[in-house]
């Protein structure tokens, strides 16, 4: 391949994809987001789906290992998957995160959840714009986050059960650097996948636009989760 395209359309084609690619993970994203709203709110306003939920550890502890199971299935076998069922499966994962966060409606108010969500918002607009624009390489920062990430969700393991304020509060900080770290990352990775997927193949589109979703989805709820930490007031 040339290093300099003769001519225009070569250019253009690639950004084209790229813009269409990142379009559709983005909308993605955020009707992913609208749904864990909705079954969220409507969750928390239903008294007996509440008492089902969080009355049984084995119903509440149940819905997490579906979601983790979504997550498996849909960043190790999306490509033998077809778009209408990592379409499902993406929306499916939205929902079952929205039954377990329903109760942050009932510990914080209203308001410092919609703030904090504002606050988010720009936390994560910002960071996905440097690692969208950028023009250093953010490839170096993935094992340090990643392992960070480990060392976040083993310190909240053994917190359960230790239940320690400082502990807490030192995961929370830390969770904070390390999802702002991996929006920028992230973001950058999804670009050059965008780059080089052809956008032709519809299917192909819609299947890794998909997984670029779920991706930033996570992102931007565990740094919400972590800010709410912050900046919510309890009831």
């Amino acid at each position: 391949m040339d290093r300099f395209p003769r001519s225009s359309q070569t250019i253009v084609q690639p950004r084209a994809g790229l813009q269409t690619f990142m379009a559709q993970v983005y909308g993605w994203m955020t009707c992913g987001l609208l749904l864990t709203a909705f079954v969220a709110w409507y969750s928390a306003n239903n008294e007996n789906l509440m008492m089902y939920i969080f009355s049984s550890r084995f119903v509440f502890f149940g819905l997490i290992i579906a979601q983790l199971a979504v997550v498996f299935i849909l960043s190790g076998l999306v490509h033998k998957l077809s778009p209408a069922v990592a379409t499902a499966l993406f929306m499916l994962y939205s929902a079952l995160t929205g039954l377990t966060l329903s109760s942050i409606f009932l510990v914080y108010t209203y308001a410092s959840i919609a703030s904090t969500f504002v606050v988010t918002a720009g936390m994560f607009g910002v960071m996905s714009l440097y690692g969208y624009t950028t023009k250093r390489d953010l490839s170096g920062w993935g094992n340090i986050l990643f392992m960070a990430l480990i060392g976040l969700i083993i310190a909240s393991l053994v917190n359960f059960w230790l239940k320690s304020p400082a502990l807490m509060w030192a995961v929370t900080y830390i969770g904070v650097i390390v999802f702002v770290g991996l929006t920028a990352y992230d973001t950058q990775k999804l670009k050059t996948l965008g780059e080089q997927i052809d956008v032709s193949d519809r299917g192909n589109l819609r299947k890794y636009s998909i997984l670029g979703a779920l991706t930033l989805y996570l992102d931007f709820i565990n740094l919400f989760l972590m800010l709410l930490r912050i900046f919510g007031n309890r009831r």
